[in-house]
């Protein structure tokens, strides 16, 4: 993370924006691909009740597989994602993943075979990959420093609102069901049937927002650069900010690229050079350390957890829509927070706090506490992680990387992550079973607790840094 000073003209933190109004724009119209994400994430958690009583799912195995395959999909994504970022640029790519989107989740919707389903949730999740490295790269290099932080968090306070959305679609499609219903009743009825179908098809509306919309944002003016198109990429730094932000940025920014111009041409390879490793590997554990903190768990198996804290289905899927409502509101205060406070101390904090509250959890389950506990727990964790881990990792691991490898190492930093999510995923109706669920809780505490000394020892501050400075290992007077 150590190279050469940049001139002072880089260091565009500085400088004001004077066009906040559409910097915002553009940064949420990106960011809804994280709305999409969210939904297309979360929504399984409230139909897959439904869908394995009508595809006849039984095995804790096959179960599993039903409710990850879709990761398979967000790593197929995510990996391809970097090369065609570079290739086709920020803005296409955002499309495609708008478009996939809209696809999958009809196609999804509306299969009659478990074997199709598995295929539509893969190519859904293939747009997961894509927006999930695209959506914070994309607003990352459009964004002046002093709000950098701020505006990739929009990405994550999409995803929320997309999770909570997805939530409140499946509590209002889910029609009530009498208790101890006969098999053979209850796949007839109307959730079995076709409620799962809706829940799923839902998100094609708002993808057909982000496809429209898409289209009328400007390319990444790095990305411009990085092609030859100089002229294009201050006329938009300009409407970004104003002549003398524009002129700072592109002071930088070919600063960069005088630094780097005996270099041969970026490549995977590059990756693991000695001046790039630790970076790839700092950015690979942060994916992994978010995922295993284990909150996915608390939104896709959520009916299990509340379950076995003695909720009754109407209240597990109130207790949801809370679950969501809680993570929104702490979402908007670490976007209030995210650039005053700084990356590392909120990281910090957010492990120690995720931490505890899934110890405490664990301990709850032990001793068979009921209701409330139990529900207050999940609800401290998700409003900790809320606060930090969700948020920052996603803007570290949009800043981290030097220019020259930031597309491909946001891709493997992100490839990481979904790994990570698929093995949680699939894991956890395994572990349940043979640990219990105050073991399972256990787990993830230890975890979240030794994620508190990688970040002490491993990761730097990047709050007010210009991308080129970050790479740079540069940081301002």
């Amino acid at each position: 993370m150590h190279g050469p000073s940049l001139p002072a003209a880089s260091a565009s933190s500085s400088v004001t924006p004077q066009h906040g109004l559409y910097i915002w724009g553009i940064a949420l119209v990106a960011a809804l691909g994280g709305l999409l994400f969210g939904y297309d994430w979360v929504v399984i958690g409230g139909a897959r009740q439904f869908y394995e009583v009508y595809f006849h799912l039984s095995s804790t195995a096959v179960v599993g597989w039903a409710n990850s395959c879709a990761l398979v999909g967000c790593l197929f994504g995510s990996l391809a994602a970097g090369t065609l970022a570079d290739r086709y640029g920020r803005r296409r790519i955002l499309l495609a993943a708008a478009v996939l989107f809209a696809v999958s989740s009809v196609l999804t919707g509306w299969c009659w075979s478990f074997s199709a389903f598995i295929v539509w949730r893969i190519l859904g999740g293939t747009a997961i990959g894509l927006s999930s490295n695209v959506s914070p790269l994309y607003i990352a290099e459009i964004s002046p420093a002093a709000n950098r932080g701020r505006l990739v968090s929009l990405n994550q306070f999409a995803i929320v609102v997309g999770i909570l959305l997805a939530q409140i679609v499946n509590w209002r499609l889910a029609r009530p069901v009498p208790a101890g219903l006969p098999a053979a009743l209850l796949l007839e009825t109307w959730n079995v049937q076709y409620g799962w179908r809706w829940m799923f098809t839902a998100v094609t509306a708002p993808a057909l927002v982000f496809t429209l919309a898409a289209l009328g944002i400007p390319e990444s003016p790095r990305w411009l650069c990085g092609v030859g198109r100089e002229g294009e990429a201050s006329a938009i730094l300009e409407r970004i900010g104003g002549p003398a932000y524009a002129q700072a940025e592109m002071a930088g920014i070919e600063s960069a690229q005088r630094s780097q111009a005996a270099l041969t041409e970026s490549s995977w390879r590059e990756l693991l050079l000695p001046a790039f490793r630790k970076v790839l590997l700092v950015g690979i554990a942060l994916a992994a350390l978010q995922q295993w903190t284990g909150i996915n768990i608390l939104f896709n198996y959520a009916a299990e957890v509340y379950r076995g804290a003695g909720y009754g289905a109407d209240d597990i899927f109130l207790n949801i829509v809370i679950t969501g409502a809680i993570n929104l509101i702490f979402t908007v205060l670490a976007m209030v927070l995210v650039d005053r406070l700084g990356r590392r101390p909120m990281m910090l904090a957010g492990c120690v706090g995720i931490g505890v509250s899934h110890l405490l959890c664990a301990w709850a389950y032990h001793a068979q506490w009921r209701g409330p506990a139990v529900l207050i727990l999940t609800l401290s964790a998700i409003a900790c992680y809320a606060l930090t881990l969700a948020p920052v990792t996603w803007v570290l691991i949009a800043e981290i990387f030097p220019p020259r490898i930031r597309s491909h190492g946001i891709s493997v930093a992100v490839s990481a992550l979904w790994i990570a999510s698929f093995l949680l995923t699939y894991s956890f109706p395994m572990l349940n079973q043979l640990e219990g669920t105050a073991g399972v809780f256990l787990t993830y505490g230890v975890i979240c607790l030794l994620g508190f000394v990688l970040v002490a020892f491993c990761v730097p501050e990047t709050k007010g840094r210009t991308l080129e400075q970050i790479g740079a290992g540069v940081t301002p007077a």
